[in-house]
């Protein structure tokens, strides 16, 4: 599986609409509608999470990754040290850290790309649409 910031996961790309999504990797392990009407569809088998935002037109706006074999940048990134991250990512230049007490978040809003990490560990990947000039730029 390979992650590609500002566009998607593997074939599956930021602007695609839930039944292209269920075309290119099939019927997700769970369907949930979040507290602000978005809609969320869950693949354990790939670990991935996919929010489709109500304001958009149900459009695929979010992705989270918890795939350990994921690569970011050439990178296998899940399951190494925080502290290693500036040294691994080297296309991104600056790193927002947001401390969650039990988290923490690693933020490039270039990129809108957060890792997260729990134990001083990365544990999961979040990728999001970009959004430039106030519209969405969807890859789809």
């Amino acid at each position: 599986m390979i992650i590609f910031p500002k566009r998607g996961i593997d074939n599956v790309l930021f602007g695609m609409k839930q039944k292209d999504i269920i075309e290119t990797i099939g019927m997700p392990t769970k369907k949930f509608e979040d507290e602000e009407q978005n809609i969320v569809l869950i693949y354990n088998n790939l670990k991935l999470i996919l929010t489709f935002y109500e304001e958009e037109d149900f459009r695929l706006g979010y992705i989270v990754c918890g795939d350990s074999d994921a690569l970011l940048f050439d990178k296998k990134i899940i399951g190494t040290s925080s502290a290693d991250i500036a040294k691994n990512i080297t296309p991104v230049k600056k790193w927002e850290l947001e401390d969650f007490d039990t988290f923490m978040h690693h933020f490039d809003e270039d990129n809108w790309l957060i890792l997260v990490s729990e134990f001083d560990i990365i544990s999961k990947i979040e990728i999001g649409a970009i959004i430039k000039n106030d519209e969405f730029v969807w890859a789809f």
